[in-house]
């Protein structure tokens, strides 16, 4: 006696396609593009740049010619000292500006889009950031413009102030990663604007941007000394000038891998719960 087998049908299963494997090398290629689209925001909107440019020329102008004569009896020789601190504080302060604008497009639904999208999960941030460092490079060259204008001649050269300029957009590259994890952290753009200023100036005072730590209170002077825009102010000091560089350059790049290394990942991970 035969019996007969019947074969069920055999459903297929359908599974999703894996997502695509993004590789470091396309993830770069993907800030790079989301950078070029934060550009495009200065054709729109060219009243950023002229703040990021008036703010720095203000406080040369404020500074050299108010408090120059009464802090070393000779503006020129305080136009000489402050200079590379001002630079240094104007970039810094420029910083404020990544988490404003990280958290404004947040609440506009712009990172839903890129969410949607088959990119890098940390390319909106990169894109943002060096869209970012492109400005403070423009704030840079005016107030180095200026500086010549009222007679500051580097001792250092054009190359000691190319490195100069180098150091300080690296340090505010690190410091966009703090910038961006505060934009992502607070609520509205008004607070990240807030809170971002009520650490920013003892950082950017409390150093040796204005006055040698020396002649600062003892309490002061030995929060001076390891403040890290100090050591990127004496970093930039020392290349502009012509003086002691290494130690100073050695404890900023360390800084640098200090605030990369503690807030890269934790602005990413905010960027996932938040976008």
């Amino acid at each position: 006696m035969s019996t007969a087998t019947t074969a069920e049908p055999v459903e297929e299963a359908h599974t999703a396609p894996p997502a695509p494997r993004v590789t470091p090398a396309v993830a770069v290629r993907h800030g790079g593009l989301l950078a070029w689209r934060s550009l495009l925001k200065i054709k729109r909107n060219p009243e950023e740049v002229l703040g990021l440019t008036f703010m720095p020329l203000m406080f040369v102008a404020l500074f050299v010619f108010v408090f120059g004569q009464a802090m070393m009896g000779d503006w020129q020789a305080y136009r000489d000292f402050i200079i590379p601190g001002i630079t240094a504080q104007s970039v810094i302060f420029a910083t404020i500006g990544t988490g404003v604008a990280l958290n404004t497009d947040i609440e506009k639904g712009i990172f839903d889009r890129f969410r949607s999208l088959p990119i890098a999960r940390s390319a909106p941030l990169v894109g943002a950031i060096l869209g970012d460092l492109v400005r403070y490079g423009l704030t840079v060259i005016a107030v180095l413009v200026v500086a010549v204008l009222i007679g500051y001649r580097p001792e250092g050269g054009v190359l000691g102030v190319v490195a100069a300029g180098a150091v300080v957009m690296l340090f505010a590259f690190a410091l966009c990663w703090l910038s961006a994890f505060m934009g992502l952290l607070l609520r509205t753009p008004m607070a990240v604007n807030i809170f971002g200023s009520v650490w920013m100036f003892p950082l950017t005072f409390g150093a040796s941007t204005f006055v040698n730590p020396d002649d600062m209170p003892s309490w002061m002077g030995a929060f001076a000394r390891v403040n890290p825009v100090t050591h990127v102010t004496d970093t930039m000091r020392g290349l502009m000038e012509g003086g002691p560089v290494a130690e100073p350059l050695m404890w900023t790049l360390l800084w640098v891998v200090v605030l990369i290394g503690v807030f890269f990942p934790l602005a990413t991970r905010a960027y996932k719960r938040r976008a």
